[in-house]
């Protein structure tokens, strides 16, 4: 079976991008290479760090849960990105203000 997952980028600017692949690393390779995302190609985006990832079984799920966190303001993705998967480093959670 296929693992799909939802990713959250966090960019240079301090914006996210989230996003969804059942192939991640080709898909951060791409968008490391200005490809794949309108978004990340503006000026500013790049580089990013990845900051979540939630694994889903089907891509409904995925892209179910992928259009809601892309609905979320700012400080909502943020609460999303530290109740999840991977670990925020300290230094992102510094840079916010976040405790």
């Amino acid at each position: 079976m296929v693992e799909w997952l939802v990713y959250i980028l966090q960019c240079n600017d301090k914006s996210y991008y989230v996003g969804i692949t059942n192939n991640l690393q080709k898909r951060l390779k791409k968008h490391k290479e200005g490809k794949g995302s309108q978004f990340l190609k503006r000026k500013g985006k790049l580089p990013f760090t990845l900051v979540l990832t939630e694994f889903y079984d089907t891509p409904q799920s995925a892209r179910h849960r992928e259009r809601y966190l892309k609905k979320l303001n700012k400080e909502k993705k943020w609460k999303a990105i530290t109740k999840g998967a991977v670990t925020v480093p300290y230094e992102i959670a510094k840079e916010r203000g976040f405790k």
